[in-house]
């Protein structure tokens, strides 16, 4: 499900009002619409803050929206939205009605889907502002890439997507800064992936053995930390977009996450299985390939972890297992906490680290709620 938020001007009083449309109702559409409500009313508060109206929301097959933009309540709105016989309406009808809209107008995009992630050109174009977490609009096709910051350039409209990498931690806005300042940025090393995370640290820990890798898999999924086919996960295209996306905003013309290496945890017999059941009812199979990796490591003193990398000056892109000392940063991680090292010019031997919870719905709202803020201050 999606949120489209939208920002109106309001002419007769000359105040701003923000009309919002949520698509996606999910674990972090939940979240984010639990936070607007929180910040709705205190924006209500200070009559110098905008208004705000949350006038569409959206899931595949529900839809509920106010056809004069009026406010939604926020109370029950996730009955009403079950309980709606409101028609759904198709993404381009969506697109134009907050087109249509008697104020400025902010889309919240909850959703991985492609298929809106390739219309952000168009609702740009419309003055149409977006927020998102999708990390598929911007790991896409490099020509995706350059269409929606063409389109939102041209228009005007805004375009903020902090939680695609990093669910609420500030890792896009730094690199961002650390570009727009005129800083050099040779290197970008990380955890990207909450899931990864949670099973080196178990799998390798930095004391103690760990326990066997299918086993640590199979408490992942149990725990909820992997995809509902763990092999989403394992195979380290999330890991790809999300590295596409910095190297990007590094300067590098990435054209996909398929376009560097990318190495998969899934044994190649596994990869075809039918279901994530059978896949991890028959991993054990194949413990003996992971548990040399690790006892390789430690013959070096080292522990092994699921890593990407940016060689900005190379302009390579990679992820995949990489050795590390016990001491280091990003061996000391714990839990399913991600870890992201900009090496700059300006930084020097010592890179600028951001750290801390990289999954979770409230984080991942907690993004995209301040990147809306930060839409709100520029409309």
């Amino acid at each position: 499900m999606s949120t489209l938020p939208s920002s109106v001007r309001n002419p007769p009083c000359l105040k701003e009002a923000h009309f919002k449309e949520n698509l996606g109702t999910g674990g972090v559409g939940k979240c984010f619409l639990s936070q607007l409500e929180g910040l709705s009313k205190r924006f209500v508060t200070n009559p110098s803050l905008p208004k705000l109206s949350l006038v569409l929301v959206s899931r595949s097959k529900k839809i509920l929206y106010s056809q004069n933009f009026s406010a939604l309540p926020y109370d029950s709105l996730s009955t009403s939205l079950e309980s709606s016989t409101q028609e759904p309406l198709s993404l381009p009808m969506i697109v134009d009605f907050l087109a249509a809209a008697p104020a400025k107008v902010v889309l919240v995009d909850n959703t991985s889907s492609q298929d809106v992630a390739d219309a952000y050109p168009q609702v740009l174009s419309k003055g149409i502002s977006i927020v998102t977490p999708n990390k598929k609009a911007f790991s896409g096709s490099y020509k995706l890439w350059q269409d929606i910051f063409t389109s939102a350039t041209t228009s005007g409209a805004k375009v903020y997507h902090e939680s695609s990498v990093g669910a609420g931690l500030p890792v896009i806005s730094t690199l961002k800064e650390l570009v727009e300042t005129g800083d050099s940025v040779t290197k970008i090393e990380g955890v990207f992936s909450g899931t990864m995370s949670f099973l080196f640290n178990s799998f390798a820990p930095t004391e103690g053995s760990g326990g066997k890798w299918s086993a640590e898999v199979k408490k992942a999924k149990e725990l909820g930390y992997t995809e509902p086919d763990p092999r989403d996960d394992l195979n380290g295209l999330d890991v790809a977009r999300k590295l596409t996306i910095l190297a990007r905003l590094a300067g590098l013309q990435v054209e996909s996450p398929t376009s560097f290496p990318v190495q998969s945890l899934i044994p190649q017999e596994l990869e075809s299985v039918a279901s994530g059941d059978e896949f991890l009812q028959r991993l054990p199979e194949f413990d003996v390939q992971m548990e040399e990796t690790k006892v390789a490591a430690e013959k070096e003193g080292k522990v092994v972890r699921f890593v990407g990398s940016i060689d900005v000056a190379k302009g390579e892109v990679k992820v995949g297992l990489e050795k590390f000392d016990r001491w280091h940063p990003i061996a000391a991680l714990k839990g399913s906490d991600n870890i992201i090292s900009f090496y700059t010019k300006r930084y020097g031997a010592n890179p600028l680290i951001i750290q801390g919870a990289g999954a979770g719905g409230e984080v991942t709202a907690m993004g995209v709620t301040g990147d809306l803020l930060k839409v709100l201050k520029r409309l």
